[in-house]
């Protein structure tokens, strides 16, 4: 797998089909500011446990010939301080307003299946939790986002200040997985809880970025 610093993973997977999607991704976790595991997953992060969550949502994308636009998704992880060691818990929660074939290719991107930016993170997956489908509500209001599933996640984030309070404060050129290279640093507030994944936060490490990924299959 290749990143690029237009922000495009590709993978060139010998069975796996094409597909490429854009849109937006956001997360928080108990980390101060910033995730030292963000950086890089052989950082050791700010607690014994980093626990977080990505919120995604695809405005473009094609999954071979089915149409990704408008698919939102959460996964939310509990994993240990030096990340790299593997053994996380994942939790994936996949909105429940779409056709069955738009689920399947979600579920495939997500568990990475079918190549890309996930294939890296799925190696650190120990145990994955089975998937929820419920509604999910991402409202994006520029310098501010949110999510919410009813009943298990209250998340937001709101960019933190610089010197020119007309400008975000980003990172440039950052190698992250799933990740755009540019990305504005945020503060987050987030309750979620599945029953086994619980994560209470206020104020600490959040950031998004508005990805771009692409696979060619064989």
């Amino acid at each position: 797998m290749s990143h690029d610093l237009n922000g495009q993973h590709e993978s060139n997977g010998s069975n796996q089909v094409s597909w490429w999607a854009k849109g937006l991704l956001f997360e928080n976790c108990n980390c101060q500011v910033v995730c030292p595991g963000h950086m890089h997953f052989s950082n050791k992060c700010t607690h014994e446990r980093c626990i977080g969550y990505w919120a995604l949502r695809i405005d473009q994308g094609l999954y071979g010939d089915i149409d990704l636009t408008g698919i939102k998704a959460v996964v939310a992880y509990d994993c240990p301080q030096h990340m790299i060691s593997g053994g996380w818990t994942q939790a994936i929660i996949i909105d429940d307003n779409m056709s069955d074939d738009q689920h399947d290719a979600i579920v495939s991107i997500i568990t990475g299946q079918v190549g890309g930016p996930w294939e890296t993170l799925d190696r650190f997956v120990e145990k994955r939790l089975p998937i929820k489908n419920l509604s999910i509500d991402i409202v994006d209001e520029g310098v501010a986002k949110k999510v919410v599933i009813e009943g298990m996640l209250d998340g937001k984030l709101r960019d933190i200040k610089g010197r020119d309070r007309a400008q975000p404060v980003t990172f440039q050129n950052i190698f992250n997985q799933i990740h755009s290279p540019t990305q504005v640093i945020a503060q987050g507030d987030t309750r979620y809880d599945d029953g086994e994944i619980a994560i209470f936060t206020e104020g600490t490490h959040a950031l998004h970025s508005n990805f771009d990924w692409i696979v060619k299959g064989a």
